[in-house]
């Protein structure tokens, strides 16, 4: 159709009214999932776009969204980017995409707003920021937080539950007849939360099969892309008793303990079961296709994008509110890596606060 569709063409389309349309593309409002996904799927099929320029002389906002990810070079957070990107089109915003580095003093900057005056609300993956920081952004402008570290502020948070996925994926090795797991991914620094969180499921799941928690089997990264992955499985396959599995905390991860195995001439799964963690595209095509815990990406970035659409729109949160925490579903999606195919395991999203 032509750049004139408006919002009756997408409420014919989709079957609702045109205030229900209105919502479901601000954010606002109630909708069920069912109706919203009809409307969004209508908006996608019709081209609709939102006059921007409308809205900007209307509410005096921008329309501009900033996203600050830690490293696009790592397909996690590409491949979110590219779901908030769609998301932010669909309620006729920009996104900015900047790149933190894991540094505090950019992470700060991006959450002030301070790179684009435009700038309406930031959706934030923190590494480094400590709470008094984020607090001082959080006053300054409307704020939603990615990923597994829970500041004390009142602002959403929006990320899955990564101490049961990583239970999940280790409790799926174990009923593949696995006792010797190691795990790929630990970082003892104090804002390591994604390896703290991954790390206690692991755990959590080993020590209930009956199993002693072993460090020598959790040999310590300095960060997550391949070649971290392919060094600490060199390092675990070292051992006087090598693991015969591996549960590794990102997909890159993975595939650098894929690439060691391969070096080494051992067979995967016979010799030793791997499963990931991201599910990023790579997955698919890994040698053998690679088990990984599958984070809705698509529902983190509409949770996310809606969230901080609210949070514009609405009133600033009273001091002492307590942070409000949003998670995404997740699913273990089994491939040969691990042993098995077929079997997908999901949780349900839920809001707390």
């Amino acid at each position: 159709m032509s750049g004139a569709v408006g919002l009756k063409d997408v409420a014919m389309r989709a079957g609702v009214s045109m205030r229900t349309v209105s919502n479901v593309v601000r954010g606002t409002g109630r909708a069920s999932d069912e109706t919203r996904q009809r409307v969004l799927r209508a908006v996608a099929e019709l081209g609709y776009r939102p006059n921007s320029a409308a809205r900007r002389l209307r509410t005096g906002r921008s329309g501009v969204l900033s996203l600050a990810v830690p490293d696009l070079t790592m397909p996690y957070f590409a491949e979110l980017a590219a779901h908030l990107l769609r998301q932010a089109a669909v309620h006729g915003c920009t996104l900015l995409v900047e790149c933190t580095g894991g540094r505090a003093d950019a992470e700060f900057e991006i959450a002030l707003g301070r790179t684009d005056p435009l700038v309406d609300g930031v959706i934030l993956s923190p590494i480094a920021l400590d709470d008094a920081a984020v607090a001082g952004a959080a006053a300054r402008i409307p704020l939603v937080l990615l990923g597994e570290r829970l500041h004390d502020l009142p602002a959403t948070h929006v990320m899955i539950d990564n101490t049961a996925a990583a239970r999940e994926a280790t409790e799926h090795l174990l009923g593949g007849g696995r006792r010797r797991i190691a795990a790929i991914g630990r970082q003892d620094s104090p804002n390591a939360c994604t390896s703290g969180t991954r790390l206690a499921g692991y755990r959590q799941a080993i020590e209930v099969a009956g199993l002693r928690y072993d460090p020598a089997l959790a040999p310590p990264i300095a960060g997550y892309h391949r070649a971290q992955g392919a060094t600490a499985m060199r390092t675990l396959l070292a051992l006087p008793t090598p693991p015969d599995a591996v549960f590794c905390f990102a997909d890159a991860l993975a595939e650098g303990a894929l690439h060691a195995l391969r070096e080494r001439g051992l067979s995967v799964p016979r010799d030793v079961a791997v499963v990931g963690f991201d599910d990023v595209e790579e997955a698919r095509y890994t040698a053998p296709p690679l088990t990984t815990i599958a984070p809705d990406k698509q529902e983190l970035a509409r949770l996310a994008v809606a969230a901080l659409l609210g949070r514009i729109e609405g009133p600033d949160p009273l001091p002492g509110t307590p942070p409000t925490v949003v998670m995404a579903r997740h699913r273990l999606v089994i491939r040969e890596s691990s042993g098995a195919s077929g079997r997908r395991y999901s949780t349900a999203s839920d809001t707390i606060g």
